[in-house]
């Protein structure tokens, strides 16, 4: 074999993905839980899945682990079908680790013994060979003859983890795997988790509900709402560049300002806010702000055009400040974060709005 054929495998075994889903439904009853969904996802990729409770993510979880059966489309996994009209593999044949939002740790059983629990089908000595390697990769080994019981949240997160990839899966289903845990733990847990996958070069599909999780942690990230995919991207694509209002709502909180689509510019009661991507005339529209994108002018050199507004309500929160906004002739007050350090006995403030930084979408 020459070196351009040894390149041309290369590409070929790369190109294949770990994951392939392809117009997958699913109903319970009358109620569809997941409705014409494809994904594709790459080895190595971490995908978080995020959306509301009852959006389908974790029923789409257990499809890809095939705890159940999609009633419509197929799955493919490193290029072999898995699910489909007339094939179904089973769970404990599709190499797919699971680690579960309560852990699922058995409590009669040590530490180890739970690592051991999912290598039953290797020689025993290999077995505790690669149950050891696996307390030793979560940093645990001194904690192999503990039950779980005798473990903090974040030790019993590592053995969950350390379980599911003793068995060497091709892909790593984790659902709500941090939510348990404080928030100061969880961060700390999570990003010890996410390097430690990265550096394994782990197929990784994350659930989560929380946004700020889901664009901190994946590759992609992919939102889910009803049972359908709303937007995939990168989590620069999906804050920065959201397709819809529902994708916007759903990663950041906003001022929502009404007004109408008119060549090529929103009017609103607090001016024009131009638009190159919505080219219908005379319709109703919505401008997005974002609290951050609006703030107190820093210096008196105030434009004439600037915005006044009084302020109703502060909130104090360290490296920024909330500031409620009453703006007339707005009919809800404007909220902003600044890190500007207002005097305590403010009541009014000159408005410096980032125009092109607002978000606009038709009604």
């Amino acid at each position: 074999m020459n070196m351009t054929e040894r390149i041309r495998l290369v590409d070929t075994a790369v190109a294949v993905p770990a994951l392939e889903l392809t117009n997958i439904s699913k109903k319970f009853g009358a109620a569809e839980a997941l409705v014409d969904l494809s994904l594709t996802v790459q080895p190595s990729e971490i995908i978080c899945l995020v959306g509301h409770s009852g959006c389908g993510k974790t029923t789409l979880l257990k499809i890809i682990s095939g705890v159940d059966a999609p009633d419509g489309g197929t799955i493919s996994m490193n290029g072999a079908p898995i699910a489909g009209p007339s094939l179904f593999v089973e769970p404990e044949r599709r190499r797919v680790g699971v680690v579960f939002q309560d852990y699922a740790l058995f409590p009669h059983l040590t530490v180890e013994q739970n690592i051991l629990f999912g290598l039953r089908k290797i020689p025993k000595k290999e077995a505790f060979t690669r149950a050891r390697e696996m307390l030793d990769l979560v940093e645990l080994s001194h904690m192999s003859d503990k039950y779980p019981h005798m473990l903090s949240g974040g030790e019993q997160q590592r053995v969950a983890l350390a379980r599911a990839l003793a068995p060497k899966p091709d892909i790593l289903l984790m659902d709500e795997p941090f939510s348990n845990l404080d928030r100061g733990l969880r961060e700390k847990v999570r990003g010890e988790t996410i390097a430690l996958l990265r550096r394994l070069g782990t197929t990784v599909i994350f659930v989560t509900h929380d946004a700020e999780e889901a664009l901190s942690t994946g590759d992609r990230v992919v939102l889910m709402k009803a049972g359908r995919i709303v937007q995939a991207g990168t989590p620069r694509d999906l804050y920065d560049q959201p397709c819809s209002r529902d994708t916007a709502d759903f990663f950041c909180d906003f001022n929502i300002v009404h007004g109408t689509l008119k060549a090529g510019r929103v009017e609103t009661p607090i001016g024009n806010f131009e638009t190159d991507h919505i080219h219908e005339h005379e319709c109703p529209a919505v401008v997005y702000l974002r609290p951050c994108d609006i703030c107190p002018y820093h210096s008196h050199d105030v434009p004439s055009e600037a915005l006044m507004g009084s302020i109703e309500a502060r909130t104090f929160r360290g490296d920024v400040e909330e500031l409620t906004v009453r703006v007339d002739p707005l009919s809800e007050p404007l909220r902003l974060r600044t890190t500007t350090r207002l005097p305590a006995c403010a009541q009014n403030m000159h408005l410096n709005i980032s125009r092109e930084k607002a978000l606009i979408f038709k009604v």
